[in-house]
């Protein structure tokens, strides 16, 4: 009856195309793709917090790998700055393609809630990573436990000053979940483990960016000429404080640690302006973030000693006073000589 029906609005040239589109079967999705929810649909995208870093193009290189080694078509995306505005607009756009998956490195947890909701209700899965606590997504995954990471932190800050002296913390968004989990943990360390060392500022935001990290630490050595350690959170931040720490001629004498990735301090690592770096490899937490989206598009299910087949994330522990929180066991920690060994 259809059929007849459209062969006489053919006839009448009155045919509306997409009132046919159906005959013979079902209607196709947009762009002949598989919807989000089905089995068929090998679509995922890492939306990161900005891209164009070198951590994140360090992510990009894993998430395309992963996507080549397991027959899926995977891209990561985001803004031009860590706008948590812009991954927003980034992640709606996303769910007009309707991919198998969004996994979502978020500038802003809170911020991303509401959208995130979307995309569940849409039957996206959604893996969030570097956001504890985050609202609207089926996992969250950690490449460790957050505050033992801080602690770390400042177990090596402390012993490089001495236990002595002033300090300052930056992170690349008073947002960005894990960056306040990591320096509120340091902090609380330094209080219990070094109390004659004083930080002497709240938390300074650098908005990844390391001229603003440089710009900002330059203000820090004015304001403290006597000032004993920098702690860095964002990949950016350790480079550019160490410019300024550099430049001052104080490599020897202002402790510079934090989190960066080899390649981008390993020439502060060589001169003394940067003392360690602590990282993770995000290659493989893009990787991580992939594949447990893929074992839940697949009906399966992560819990203790799951194995993601993914070195640093092979015996996954559920992270205490969370329902949906995982952590792996893939910190590093690297002075100049061992930063050598990453190819980073």
């Amino acid at each position: 009856m259809k059929l007849r029906t459209c062969l006489a609005m053919l006839a009448t040239g009155s045919l509306f195309l997409s009132a046919c589109g159906s005959v013979g079967g079902a209607g196709n999705n947009s762009g002949g793709e598989a919807g989000a929810g089905s089995p068929d649909n090998k679509t995922m995208v890492t939306v990161v917090k900005v891209k164009g870093i070198a951590w994140f193009d360090r992510m990009d290189e894993g998430v395309v790998e992963w996507g080549k080694e397991n027959g899926y078509d995977t891209r990561t995306e985001g803004g031009d700055d860590v706008s948590p505005e812009k991954q927003i607009q980034v992640i709606q756009d996303l769910i007009a393609q309707k991919p198998a998956a969004i996994t979502v490195v978020p500038n802003s947890p809170e911020a991303l809630s509401a959208v995130l909701a979307q995309a569940k209700q849409q039957g996206i899965k959604v893996v969030a990573h570097e956001a504890t606590g985050i609202q609207n997504v089926d996992i969250d995954i950690e490449a460790f436990d957050n505050v033992s990471y801080g602690e770390q932190i400042m177990e090596n800050i402390g012993q490089c000053t001495g236990g002595e002296g002033k300090y300052v913390q930056f992170v690349g968004g008073l947002t960005a979940k894990t960056h306040m989990e990591w320096v509120e943990a340091a902090y609380k360390y330094q209080q219990e483990k070094f109390p004659n060392m004083q930080r002497v500022e709240t938390p300074i935001e650098s908005t990844d960016n390391e001229t603003a990290a440089y710009e900002k630490a330059k203000e820090i050595l004015g304001k403290y000429p006597d000032i004993k350690a920098f702690q860095g959170s964002a990949g950016n931040d350790v480079p550019g404080i160490a410019r300024a720490v550099e430049e001052a001629g104080l490599q020897d004498k202002v402790c510079v640690m934090g989190t960066s990735i080899p390649s981008a301090a390993s020439k502060y690592l060589a001169n003394g302006s940067i003392d360690k770096i602590f990282f993770w490899d995000p290659a493989l937490a893009g990787k991580a973030q992939l594949e447990i989206a893929k074992r839940l598009a697949n009906g399966e299910t992560i819990e203790t000693g799951t194995d993601l087949g993914i070195e640093g994330y092979r015996s996954l522990k559920k992270l205490e006073g969370y329902d949906n929180v995982w952590v792996g066991d893939a910190s590093i920690e690297a002075d100049a000589e061992k930063a050598k060994q990453f190819k980073f």
